[in-house]
């Protein structure tokens, strides 16, 4: 795994890991606010150059607590640097939903997107009942945040799925979305199902058997999903 810093517009340094070669990736990580745990050569999409930016006010990257927006231009920041003209956004968990946000605001940049086990953009009682009920039984993997981060992010998303202008958005996007459940998930699904449905472009298919966080607990078939996954968008 290789690692670069890069600079925001606004002089904030970024870190980024990097693997493989082939068509680009970028791969985003859950949280929000959260190190980048998936960064590892064993669980990128083989056959492709993966791009693992580790999120601003995240160690070892510079800044603090910042919007959807902010996050969105960090991206940007990194594929300009980079000289990507466009590229694969695979995202999992919460990284699934920034993906949906990047898709819309820079359509032209983005080739397809994989969202894994996302939240979907919504908030509701009965979906959150369900994610509490579950907690309790659901396999624990620690992984270190930033809560300042999250919440910043977390209350900035709540706004953005009141815009009144997103589902339409949504509805008038040409980015093929592919969005994958994780069938032993607490989080009911039907968010995503209804993206897919949604979105011109856009599929849904579940993972049977595989919990939330199944990059940790099943690795090979992690890869051999978004692989899959990623080759269908080429």
């Amino acid at each position: 795994m290789d690692s670069e810093h890069i600079t925001a517009d606004d002089g904030v340094s970024l870190q980024v890991l990097t693997c493989g070669a082939g068509p680009d990736v970028v791969v985003l990580s859950g949280g929000p606010g959260m190190v980048h745990y998936l960064a590892e050569e064993s669980l990128a999409p083989d056959g492709f150059r993966c791009w693992f930016p580790v999120p601003r006010g995240v160690s070892p990257s510079e800044g603090g607590p910042h919007d959807m927006a902010r996050a969105i231009e960090d991206l940007e920041a990194v594929r300009q640097a980079n000289g990507i003209e466009s590229w694969i956004v695979l995202g999992h968990s919460w990284g699934s939903d920034l993906a949906v946000r990047y898709a819309l605001d820079h359509p032209r940049r983005v080739r397809g997107l994989v969202g894994i086990a996302g939240h979907g953009l919504h908030r509701d009682r009965e979906w959150s009942a369900a994610y509490e009920a579950g907690k309790a039984a659901a396999p624990r993997i620690d992984v270190p945040w930033v809560p300042e981060v999250h919440a910043a992010l977390w209350s900035s998303f709540k706004k953005w799925i009141h815009e009144p202008t997103l589902w339409r958005d949504l509805a008038d996007s040409a980015v093929p979305m592919r969005f994958i459940a994780a069938g032993g998930d607490i989080r009911p699904n039907w968010p995503l199902q209804q993206l897919a449905v949604l979105v011109p472009g856009g599929s849904f298919e579940v993972v049977a058997d595989v919990s939330h966080d199944f990059w940790t607990t099943d690795p090979e078939l992690w890869q051999t999903t978004c692989t899959t996954a990623c080759d269908h968008l080429l």
